[in-house]
């Protein structure tokens, strides 16, 4: 287990968003647990990436550890051009690389889900949700954010898909902080 500082970044190179990186995003299928080395290898060959992780507190015998997890487990995100896809392939951590047909749609998901991150929001993993309410933040760190709105234990929570997953990250919202939004659309820049 890594120490919290020997953890890749969330995001490589250092930019105010991800929404800065150039080339073609597409999504990282990594072998078992390799997320984070592969970072740390895409960080080694100066290619950008977005490894959104969260992190996970546990108590065993009387101690804690913190450790940071990623929030889509077996997957990175990463943006450049056909040199840059083959020396990700060339890290022989790839189980598979999807191509991605609505650049600006994942760029709109992932730019929620930075947008949360960079808030500082716990955000944890959540089941995929097909069908719910959608809505958007009306007061806070995260005003204007969009995302389904659920119930779970008594809390509401603002779930923020990666619809080409099929995966889902949520973060705990105040129910007054929250309005419905009559039809879905991109998440304006943040």
């Amino acid at each position: 287990m890594l120490k919290i500082h020997e953890n890749p970044p969330v995001l490589w190179p250092p930019a105010e968003s991800i929404r800065t990186f150039e080339g073609l995003w597409w999504v990282v299928h990594t072998k078992s647990r390799n997320e984070k080395v592969l970072a740390h290898d895409l960080m080694a060959k100066n290619i950008s990436y977005f490894l959104p992780m969260t992190l996970k507190v546990s108590r065993r015998s009387h101690r804690t550890f913190k450790s940071l997890l990623p929030l889509f487990t077996g997957y990175v995100f990463f943006c450049g051009n056909e040199n840059d896809r083959v020396e990700l392939l060339k890290t022989n951590r790839v189980v598979h690389l999807l191509e991605v047909p609505d650049q600006d749609g994942l760029l709109s998901e992932l730019g929620r889900i930075e947008r949360a991150i960079s808030a500082g929001a716990p955000l944890v993993p959540h089941k995929y949700i097909e069908k719910g309410q959608w809505c958007r933040v009306i007061a806070g760190p995260l005003l204007g954010l969009e995302g389904i709105v659920v119930q779970s234990r008594g809390d509401t929570r603002l779930v923020l898909q990666i619809d080409m997953l099929g995966q889902a990250a949520s973060v705990e919202i105040d129910i007054d902080m929250i309005e419905p939004v009559e039809e879905r659309r991109a998440q304006p820049p943040a």
